[in-house]
């Protein structure tokens, strides 16, 4: 079996080689790539930041030269205010996917079976949050949760817990 034969046979979604080089998508973010997938690190946005800065300090050398001031100079306090905002938002990921699964798990007081993790924000600032759903390790479950967890000191942010009605006898839920 080929490489792309097995990639193809794998359970996932599979991007061609060429639409993934022409599209120059970034090895970190390729769900194709062999081991274990790493949520990457939101202080990458920080990078935008400096763009906008240097767009700004382009934009006032324009004004130096002499361009129409108002309109460059609306464009530079634009770029500056975005810039900012990428600096302040652009938080270091300190606790990643597995230590937030870790954590939620010491949190609910069960034996966690079946559990997983999404990356979201909260705040203006889009402080990451780590949303893990874990369900207890009895089979089928008969307890589950949900665990935010701050990505950047680890604390709980919030947590919910409840019990799972098993289905009725003789069916399938909802039936």
């Amino acid at each position: 079996m080929t490489d792309s034969e097995e990639r193809q046979d794998r359970k996932a979604i599979y991007v061609p080689d060429d639409v993934a080089e022409a599209a120059a998508v970034p090895e970190d973010l390729d769900s194709d790539v062999p081991g274990p997938y790493m949520i990457p690190d939101t202080a990458r946005r920080r990078r935008a930041g400096y763009v906008y800065f240097a767009g700004a300090a382009a934009t006032g050398a324009a004004i130096v030269a002499g361009l129409p001031a108002l309109m460059w100079a609306t464009a530079v306090a634009v770029l500056v205010a975005s810039g900012v905002y990428h600096l302040v938002a652009g938080w270091r990921l300190a606790v990643r996917e597995g230590p937030a699964l870790e954590i939620a798990g010491r949190d609910v007081g069960f034996a966690v079976g079946h559990s997983s993790a999404s990356l979201g924000f909260r705040g203006w600032r889009a402080r990451p949050v780590w949303n893990v759903l874990v369900f207890n390790a009895d089979e089928p479950p008969t307890e589950r949760g949900l665990v935010r967890v701050d990505g950047i000191d680890g604390t709980i942010v919030e947590h919910y817990r409840e019990a799972i009605e098993p289905p009725p006898a003789g069916g399938a839920p909802g039936g």
